[in-house]
């Protein structure tokens, strides 16, 4: 009887362990167009899942310029224009790169810089892009509530020649929920 007893409080272990990892922690954004007056057409998700390697970022994404462009994590949850400069720029409501340790530094997805510096987005020549990234430094939770961001240009993941990478305008925006 304490055999079988042992066997069960065994198997229920086991039951929890399996469920949790079934269970990992995942968030995504459906992602628009960022325009001088707010969301423009729908460009497809972005989900974030927690995995044993990190962080995994799956893209579906349709609709954007091909090439190279900075994908990133910004602080407020808000992809709404603003105007600066005496005109309205798209997705400023979203303030900067998400960097909760202060650390001021652009230094790419898996540096001691922002965390909120993702891995380069690779737009295809059919402007589709349907990418698994993965990132080392972070976790879904840490996200959730924030924007996510696509920027016009390519990302050097440095702070020189260009502040933040050189990624330019933003161009494409999501709410991370």
């Amino acid at each position: 009887m304490l055999h079988l007893k042992t066997l069960g409080l065994t198997l229920s272990a086991l039951l929890l362990a399996f469920s949790s990892v079934a269970q990992a922690a995942s968030t995504s954004a459906m992602v628009y167009m960022s325009t001088e007056t707010g969301n423009g057409m729908s460009v497809g998700t972005v989900t974030f899942t927690d995995t044993p390697a990190g962080l995994e970022i799956k893209t579906d994404l349709k609709g954007l310029p091909a090439g190279e462009h900075g994908f990133h994590v910004h602080e407020k949850g808000d992809c709404g224009p603003m105007e600066k400069d005496g005109k309205m720029t798209p997705a400023l409501m979203a303030g900067g790169h998400f960097d909760p340790d202060k650390s001021g530094k652009h230094l790419g997805p898996d540096g001691d810089g922002h965390k909120g510096d993702l891995p380069k987005l690779v737009i295809g020549a059919d402007g589709m892009a349907k990418l698994t990234l993965t990132l080392k430094k972070a976790k879904a939770e840490d996200f959730k509530g924030r924007a996510l961001m696509i920027h016009g240009g390519g990302d050097n993941y440095s702070d020189m020649p260009a502040a933040l990478g050189g990624g330019g305008p933003r161009i494409a925006c999501g709410l991370i929920q």
